[in-house]
């Protein structure tokens, strides 16, 4: 690894001396979320003496996806055996509590029941068993009577799942403890300093320049974008989706367990479930509406009509052209922002729950789902596309928050992979 330094370029002109300073370093993260975090203090465990610098555009780290997720920590028995987010789920679980254990960072293992809402879904139960055995997670079958012993307010046809691992935790205390590591580690962060371009090696900001062995873009709702111009991501686009949770007014404890339902597992959501926080208070959701531009958290806040435009078309392409119905998901999930529809829902699973008690949204957060173009369809597992010169996490959603240690070490193989295939 090539130690970092500081170019220094001289130009004599009518006796007038210009210096152009470049700055170097062996990687550039874009990104600085829970895994481009991740990332970037994974490279430097493996090359102690590289200079990594991330790349933030926000003011705070996390801003994002990475601070207004859920705060659930998945235990892996919703993914087929031969994806990465099985792969990576199950350890990405255990790490994430022992890293939340260590550093004494709030931690609820409440645990999940996953019930069936009709006897039709008794069959997603039994998929949903099978594939935790496969993945080696730890996954209970229990009869009625033993899930209302582990919540009694729940409802659920004849039997449900239960997963004894699943907890929740704070997103922003998890990345204020993973960004103080970062800093420890010797890692440049530089904050409020957005990627803007990529040429010939050199990395450009909005602030300066820098010469770069290796760039890693986990840039979330804009890794398309920054990966196009690399050359990738050709196939694929994000395409927004809105969630938004609403908390329920009930004092802390009412509920002892997350609840959620069998999920269409064709579909990258989970539909509407009972979350316990991490102090004890209850919210269902999430909703996950088609957004018009990447960061349509509200109002016209960061409106780009270029940005509109092309995700309206995309969404108008996957409601003719998908090989699922997609019309059908955007109509369900816009109905969801009826509060007392939401409700309703959230109701079939649990006793007591009324609309009155459901009153306060959460803030809103937004899912940078990838879509190929090819079919079009939605992108169900994590997706890498990278060469000798850069790697591009284009699909890391849910669960990338519960996957982000095990995941970095992924992408650190990919990337020794590409550079060693460059060299051989």
């Amino acid at each position: 690894m090539r130690p970092f330094r500081r170019v220094v370029l001289e130009a004599n002109r009518s006796s007038l001396i210009f210096r152009v300073e470049l700055m170097t370093a062996d990687y550039v993260v874009i990104g600085g979320g829970v895994i481009g975090l991740s990332v970037a203090r994974e490279l430097k465990r493996r090359f102690p003496g590289a200079r990594v610098v991330v790349l933030e555009k926000e003011l705070r780290c996390g801003a994002h996806a990475s601070t207004r997720n859920s705060g659930v920590l998945h235990a892996g028995f919703y993914y087929t055996a031969d994806s990465l987010k099985a792969r990576f789920t199950r350890d990405g679980n255990r790490r994430l509590t022992e890293f939340c254990e260590e550093r004494g960072l709030a931690i609820r293992k409440c645990g999940k029941l996953v019930v069936a809402k009709n006897e039709s879904e008794l069959e997603g139960l039994d998929e949903l068993l099978r594939r935790a055995r496969v993945n080696g997670v730890q996954l209970e079958p229990v009869t009625e009577d033993e899930a209302k012993k582990i919540e009694p307010r729940v409802r659920t046809c004849g039997r449900a799942l239960f997963s004894p691992t699943t907890s929740t935790v704070n997103p922003s205390e998890v990345l204020g403890a993973l960004e103080r590591e970062v800093i420890d580690a010797g890692i440049e962060l530089r904050l409020g300093e957005g990627f803007a371009g990529w040429r010939n090696g050199v990395v450009t900001t909005e602030k300066d320049s820098i010469e770069c062995g290796y760039v890693v873009n986990s840039a979330g709702l804009h890794a398309d974008s920054v990966a196009q111009q690399f050359g990738f991501s050709q196939h694929y686009r994000i395409l927004p989706f809105k969630g938004l949770y609403l908390y329920s007014s009930e004092p802390p404890g009412a509920f002892q367990t997350h609840i959620y339902p069998v999920p269409d597992l064709k579909q990258p959501f989970l539909g509407v479930h009972f979350t316990v926080t991490v102090d004890g208070r209850a919210k269902i959701g999430p909703t996950a509406i088609p957004a018009f531009w990447r960061e349509h958290y509200g109002g016209f806040k960061n409106f780009k009509l270029w940005e509109m435009a092309d995700i309206c078309l995309r969404q108008l392409s996957l409601a003719l052209h998908a090989d699922f119905d997609f019309r059908r998901l955007a109509l369900e999930e816009m109905k969801k922002q009826y509060a007392p529809y939401m409700v309703r829902q959230a109701a079939r699973m649990a006793r007591g729950v009324r609309p009155g008690q459901y009153k306060t949204w959460g803030a809103p957060g937004i899912r940078a789902q990838l879509v190929d173009l090819r079919g079009p369809s939605l992108v169900m597992d994590f997706l890498l596309e990278g060469d000798a010169r850069s790697l591009h996490i284009l699909n890391a959603v849910s669960p990338g928050f519960t996957c982000a240690f095990p995941f970095a070490e992924h992408v650190c193989d990919r990337i020794d992979q590409y550079r060693g295939e460059s060299n051989s």
